[in-house]
């Protein structure tokens, strides 16, 4: 049987009522985004809350947390409320695009980790496909709402496939949205790269800063450069 919790350096995440459990893409986003000086953080589609509390950590910045599904709020609010960062962190159950609506507020920084299968097949678990597939929220909508609450000087951090490069180029181009920083994700030594992290703003100003992460270099055997980014997290880093 799985862990139902995932314990981290400073507050543990329980993930068993949430359709999507602690993984990979949520540690990377919460340690990779660059959150020094924020003052005002939105985390979409917040599931466990993982990646609010990982940025919690390393800032001093006001957060809200949302997600469209009730079951991971309630785990949100859980996992926050046992934290120590509980009073800076407010979870809401709502869509991204309702949330862009009725807010007048804006964001220094908004982070996804959206769901990302466009067109791969679906389970029997309904909570789940919400959770992998972006028919709730396609990255259009995704952009087009983050766009809106994006203060002037704000960015945007996403992980997403890096098969979805070229289609998110094409739409960041029409807000317009520049990347600034942009990471490949290589699971292994002469892997293909898997994932992408890349911070978005307004600015056009500044040449994207590129890299590339490799995750292990062999079987349980973690980069250096993987250890750096997440050694404040993980216990045994």
């Amino acid at each position: 049987m799985a862990n139902p919790f995932f314990k981290f350096k400073n507050f543990t995440v329980w993930h068993d009522k949430c359709a999507m459990k602690v993984g990979t893409d949520g540690v990377l986003l919460g340690a990779w985004a660059s959150v020094d000086g924020c003052d005002s953080i939105l985390d979409v589609g917040t599931g466990t809350g993982l990646i609010s509390l990982m940025v919690a950590q390393r800032c001093e910045a006001d957060i809200h947390a949302i997600d469209i599904d009730e079951a991971a709020c309630l785990q949100a609010k859980d996992n926050i409320a046992a934290s120590a960062y509980r009073s800076r962190i407010q979870v809401t159950c709502t869509s991204v695009q309702e949330f862009a609506e009725k807010k007048d507020r804006t964001f220094s920084h908004i982070l996804s980790n959206p769901p990302y299968f466009p067109n791969s097949l679906k389970g029997p678990d309904k909570q789940r496909n919400a959770a992998r597939h972006n028919d709730t929220l396609p990255l259009e909508e995704l952009l087009a709402s983050c766009n809106k609450m994006l203060a002037p000087e704000g960015k945007i951090s996403l992980i997403l496939p890096e098969s979805l490069s070229d289609a998110l180029n094409e739409i960041t181009t029409s807000y317009p949205l520049y990347p600034t920083r942009r990471t490949l994700v290589i699971p292994t030594p002469g892997s293909v790269p898997k994932r992408i992290l890349l911070e978005l703003s307004r600015s056009q100003e500044a040449a994207c800063e590129t890299s590339q992460l490799i995750i292990e270099l062999a079987r349980h055997q973690y980069s250096a450069d993987y250890i750096q980014l997440t050694k404040e997290y993980y216990l045994n880093m």
